[in-house]
């Protein structure tokens, strides 16, 4: 890949997800936060949330509707001030030194106005003379940010004729136009078809890879859990965990696996021996609550096995990043 830098039922979780008690090393070039507040009148929107995102790793910023994600990245972003707080972005103030920030700084929000009457490569060189990019220079930027973004074909097609997908692309196009080291991308994978989802997941690892700091927020569980480093937890305005993805705590409680037979009737009189409550998920599957982690789990599937029960499929219903999400979300201990 072409750097752009040249830098080359129940969730069942168990126990509660908790905040984490964070100690914070010296500012670094990644994004730092720390006892943010921003209400709109009197409303909070963010109200004390801490953030960590170093340099090297995608970090996932997950929460529900109204959990201040948005508010966050506008902050970070340079485009609203907080009212109270700590922040640096690539180790500035994005208050106080707001053209030093954006000078390493690329920002997609999920939704983005652009020039629709010119062309994409248009458009991209207007964005990259915005930076102050030499004309020279940019002979080299363009091209490399239209490949990245897969539109190197649609480089001369007007920019009001793009899809909804496209225009995504082109968000983020224009966002990695002048390398940036620290990336915000707000619900970057809205719009994009199965392919260009997993494209982009390539594309983030390895801006990740060339050392640059990028932040996710995104309601795309499943592919944050793909290709995400480290998730930051957020509700009501305030961070309440931080994991790393491969270290989320392991589920104590009930969780829904799904299985595939090629004999529904065999499952069904396999899983009513053995007293498990199985709900429909398909011609061929069904979901049924396994208690205990993982373990029992496995145990269930070797005892369908065991039975003769032709499994084709066993695995749990949404990944380890989903279910800690739908902890949140449902634990009023946790969203107090």
């Amino acid at each position: 890949m072409t750097s752009l830098t040249g830098r080359g039922g129940n969730s069942g979780y168990g126990e509660p997800v908790v905040a984490e008690s964070v100690a914070y090393d010296a500012p670094h070039a990644g994004v730092s936060a720390r006892g943010l507040f921003r209400s709109f009148g009197p409303v909070g929107a963010v109200q004390g949330m801490d953030l960590e995102a170093y340099p090297g790793q995608v970090t996932a910023l997950v929460g529900p509707n109204g959990a201040g994600k948005t508010t966050l990245l506008l902050i970070l972003a340079t485009l609203l001030a907080p009212d109270a707080g700590w922040v640096r972005v690539a180790g500035f103030d994005p208050s106080t030194a707001p053209g030093e920030v954006r000078a390493r700084m690329g920002w997609a929000p999920d939704m983005l106005g652009f020039y629709d009457a010119l062309t994409v490569a248009e458009y991209l060189d207007v964005m990259a003379a915005a930076h102050r990019i030499p004309a020279a220079r940019r002979q080299q930027t363009i091209p490399a940010a239209l490949a990245a973004a897969r539109l190197v074909e649609q480089a001369p097609a007007r920019v009001h004729t793009l899809s909804r997908g496209q225009k995504q692309r082109l968000s983020l196009a224009r966002s990695l136009i002048h390398g940036p080291s620290v990336l915000l991308l707000d619900e970057p994978a809205a719009g994009l078809d199965p392919r260009s989802r997993i494209e982009l997941h390539d594309l983030l690892r390895q801006l990740a890879v060339e050392g640059r700091t990028v932040l996710v927020s995104s309601h795309a569980l499943d592919d944050l859990e793909e290709f995400a480093d480290q998730v930051v937890f957020v509700d009501r305005g305030r961070t309440v965990a931080s994991h790393r993805v491969d270290q989320l705590p392991a589920h104590a409680g009930p969780r829904l696996y799904r299985v595939r037979t090629l004999d529904a009737a065999a499952l069904a009189q396999a899983l009513d021996t053995r007293g498990v409550t199985a709900t429909p998920a398909g011609p061929s599957a069904v979901d049924v609550q396994v208690f205990g982690g993982e373990a029992n789990a496995a145990r269930l599937l070797a005892e369908l096995v065991e039975a003769g029960v032709p499994v084709t499929g066993f695995g749990p219903v949404g990944g380890s990043l989903e279910a800690a999400y739908l902890q949140l979300t449902d634990d009023p201990a946790v969203r107090r």
